[in-house]
Formats: C-alpha cells, sequence, structure tokens
C-alpha cells in the first residue's frame, strides 16, 4: 500500500471515531497520519494537506477540552427533564400520544439520550408510534456512540410479536443504511413471517409515518446561502426526525454554519440523502435554539420542514 493511501485511510478512520466520540482514538489517527506525512519529502511541503489536518485537529482539541471541563454528571435532574418535555408538549390540537412523541424527541435533542430511550420504550407500546419512536430509539443509541446497542436493540425485536414482519423489514434497512452512514457495512437477520398465518400487516392500521408517506433522511446537503461560506455545500447529519420535520445538531465551534440558519427562510437545492436513493428539494427553517442547559449546553439545534419537489 502506498504512503498516500496509508493517509487517506487514516483519515478517513480518525472521522469515523470522532463522529462516534472516540476523540482520544481520533486523535491517534491523525497524529500517525502527520507522521506519515513529516516523513515524506514530496507530502511534506504539501500546505494544504498540513493545513487541513490541522484545522481538524484544532476542532478535535476544542471536543475533548469541551468534554473535561464538563460536569461529571452531564444528565439533568429529573424535574427539569419533565420542565423540557412540558415546553414542547402543551399544543391543544394534538392527543396525549403525539405530545409524549414530542416530549420524548425533546429530550433527545437536548442531550438526554438515556431519559428518552426510556420514553420511546414506553411509547413502542402504541401501535400508531411503534415506528416512529423504534427508528428515534436507534438514533439514540446511535447518538451515544452504541452501535453495538443498536444492533442488540433490533435483535431483540425481532423476536417481539407487537412488531410485525413488515415493520421490522422497516427497521432492518432503517438501521443498515445508518451504520452504513458510519462506514459499517452489516447485514442483520429477518424475521420469516409465519406459514399458515395471516400477516399482521394485514389487518393492524398504518402508523404515523406511514400516514404522512414519510421518507426516513439521514443526511442533508445544503448549499450555504449566506455569510462567509456563501456557495459551499455542507452536509450535515440529521441527528433526529419526526414526520417531515428533521433536526441538525451544529457545535458551538461552527459558530459561521450556525448563523446562516433564520427562522422563516426557506433553503432551495437541498439534497436530501435516503436508504432508497438521493431526492432534491427545498426545506423552511422552524426552529433555531440555543441548548442552554445539559451536556449539549452551547450548541444549537435546526429544525428544518422537508419540502420535496
Amino acid at each position: 500500500m502506498n504512503i498516500a493511501k496509508k493517509i487517506k485511510i487514516l483519515l478517513q478512520e480518525a472521522e469515523l471515531y470522532h463522529s462516534q466520540g472516540l476523540l482520544n482514538e481520533a486523535m491517534e489517527k491523525y497524529n500517525n497520519a502527520k507522521e506519515l506525512i513529516q516523513s515524506n519529502e514530496q507530502l511534506k511541503t504539501n500546505q494544504n494537506l498540513i493545513n487541513g489536518i490541522s484545522k481538524k485537529i484544532l476542532a478535535l482539541k476544542e471536543d475533548i477540552n469541551k468534554i473535561e471541563k464538563a460536569p461529571k454528571k452531564p444528565e439533568i435532574s429529573g424535574k427539569m427533564q419533565d420542565l423540557i418535555k412540558k415546553m414542547v408538549s402543551f399544543s391543544p390540537d394534538k392527543n396525549e400520544d403525539l405530545k409524549a412523541l414530542d416530549g420524548a424527541i425533546a429530550l433527545a435533542k437536548f442531550g438526554q439520550i438515556k431519559r428518552a430511550i426510556s420514553e420511546f420504550n414506553e411509547l413502542i407500546k402504541t401501535d400508531s408510534l411503534r415506528i416512529v419512536a423504534a427508528k428515534n430509539m436507534l438514533r439514540c443509541h446511535m447518538a451515544l456512540s452504541s452501535m453495538d446497542e443498536a444492533v442488540a436493540q433490533y435483535e431483540q425485536w425481532t423476536s417481539d410479536q407487537r412488531f410485525s414482519t413488515i415493520q421490522l423489514d422497516k427497521l432492518r434497512v432503517f438501521l443498515e443504511n445508518i451504520l452504513k452512514k458510519e462506514g459499517v457495512e452489516k447485514k442483520l437477520p429477518k424475521r420469516e413471517p409465519p406459514k399458515d398465518s395471516i400477516d399482521q400487516d394485514q389487518v393492524e392500521g398504518p402508523d404515523v409515518e406511514e400516514d404522512a408517506d414519510i421518507i426516513d433522511i439521514n443526511s442533508m446537503g445544503i448549499t450555504i446561502y449566506r455569510g462567509p461560506n456563501k456557495g459551499q455545500v455542507v452536509e450535515f447529519k440529521v441527528k433526529f426526525q419526526l414526520g417531515n420535520k428533521v433536526s441538525l445538531l451544529i457545535p458551538i465551534r461552527d459558530k459561521d454554519l450556525i448563523d446562516v440558519f433564520k427562522v422563516g427562510d426557506i433553503i432551495n437545492d437541498i439534497q436530501y440523502y435516503s436508504a432508497a436513493a438521493l431526492y432534491r428539494g427545498s426545506g423552511t427553517v422552524t426552529s433555531v435554539k440555543e441548548i442552554k442547559i445539559g451536556p449539549l449546553r452551547g450548541d444549537y439545534c435546526v429544525d428544518i420542514k422537508i419540502l420535496l419537489k
């Protein structure tokens, strides 16, 4: 393997480790890449390459410092978690189940992932919310950098008779695609439909996502439309999704990106990436909020309403 390919693989591994919260491991990969560059007469004069790696290392150091300075117990009190749920579930035109779903997603957005997982697990008991709750529960495991937990959770559901065969197929494809986005190719087990019996999907009602004919969005390519980075295309990972609204979490270090989004803006020519295909469309910015409590304090949550062509 030539040195350029080795460096490329090290940088890809560093990006993957960083995205999964394995910060020290990511730093080791970046340092290994730097050593290889410095040992090569031709590459050590490539200032663009060196500057690019230095920028990524600086961002990584900021994340490490942020974690080191954070309180030892990042989870906020139960009373404050309950308050977060109430903040987004007061709408009089929603039933109690949908309010509970909104509250669980709000907890996840504020970094209260373990409590959110518990809330989603309860919502799985409700037929109409089962799929959307299960998908967001898997997203929560991934947010905790727990790929193994996400896979184990899906495998547990394969023996849970509350899930129909078709619902499990949806969850399998959904999780496989998330894992693929993180650089992990994994085929998950299927549940074979029972013989000589009526498939549950033939008698059950539609769930929330099926009603809205929703496409699962894993990431979005947005052309920055204002500020110093105008014209640049940036890919954002979708952290959570409810119906046709997606949530992006933007760290405070990316202040230039945060300042781009203004409530009410219509963003044109968005590339929506899903398991099935690439879709083009637009989106409306419905909310831009600074997270002021919890482990994500200082970061921003941006909600966008999907408008496909």
